[in-house]
């Protein structure tokens, strides 16, 4: 004979039901919702971009907003608002408001499309993991962090616009090294400075749009960087000339980055101003 599980005493599984009931009471969930609102950080966290990612509060705000925990509950608006003035909190250390400023780099392989039609998938994605270890080998080394993977490009953020030239100088160099069955690629990078907004584990907004086609408009094996990132770094070198004195300042500046002649970014989207260069 089976042994039956052991049954609640009935004071638990009424005040169980109870609790249940408090907690969906629709003038319950109202109020909470409403204090969301009045609460520092995106109110409308939880949604799918928001909890995107893997860090711990990402992870928990995906368990609280998932399919089984989406039913009106008082407990789980709590949960999201506390979560909610979390990220607020991060935000206003400077980590994703949209208020600090971050050089934001796109790469992509380019002709990697159709090279891969001819040379199959098992090449096509050996190339791949190559170009990756390239490309996120550089990120590292220059202190970016990787955003995402997109097929045969990549986008990373980096605190220093100078960080993130070299990365996209060492990426563009290491995958120009690689040579796969006579096939050798050849990468392209933009590069642009603004004020994105972090939602979850990506960033959004018009400079991140702008990166993207900076990238987009560099020819192969060549880095593109905006005018806004010519002006930081130049920027940057009068700031060291100040503060260590010209001759210090030629010495720690000697490899010079040089830029080509600037040209229009003619890209839908982005500022009609704004100019771009390739770094030689």
């Amino acid at each position: 004979m089976d042994e039956q599980a052991p049954r609640k005493p009935r004071w638990r599984v009424r005040v169980a039901a109870r609790l249940r009931a408090i907690d969906t009471d629709p003038r319950l969930v109202d109020v909470a919702r409403e204090a969301r609102g009045r609460l520092p950080g995106d109110e409308r966290y939880g949604d799918p971009l928001s909890t995107a990612g893997d860090a711990p509060a990402q992870l928990l705000g995906q368990r609280l907003s998932s399919p089984a925990g989406a039913r009106p509950s008082a407990a789980r608006e709590v949960g999201l608002g506390a979560l909610q003035v979390w990220q607020a909190l991060a935000e206003v250390q400077g980590r994703g408001h949209g208020r600090s400023e971050l050089a934001i780099v796109f790469t992509d392989v380019v002709g990697f499309s159709s090279w891969a039609l001819e040379a199959g998938d098992n090449r096509a994605l050996e190339l791949l993991r190559r170009v990756a270890a390239a490309v996120e080998g550089e990120v590292a080394a220059h202190g970016g962090r990787l955003v995402k993977r997109m097929g045969d490009g990549h986008m990373a953020v980096f605190d220093d616009p100078a960080d993130a030239v070299a990365a996209a100088r060492g990426a563009v160099a290491a995958v120009a090294a690689i040579e796969l069955a006579g096939h050798s690629p050849r990468l392209r990078a933009g590069v642009h400075v603004g004020t994105p907004r972090r939602l979850g584990s990506d960033w959004f907004g018009v400079d991140v749009n702008v990166a993207a086609r900076v990238g987009a408009a560099a020819g192969p094996g060549e880095v593109l960087v905006s005018s806004t990132v010519c002006e930081r770094l130049h920027e940057a070198g009068a700031r060291a000339t100040r503060a260590a004195g010209a001759d210090a300042a030629r010495a720690a500046a000697s490899p010079q980055l040089a830029f080509g002649r600037g040209r229009p970014l003619d890209a839908k989207g982005a500022p009609a101003e704004l100019e771009v260069f390739g770094v030689l």
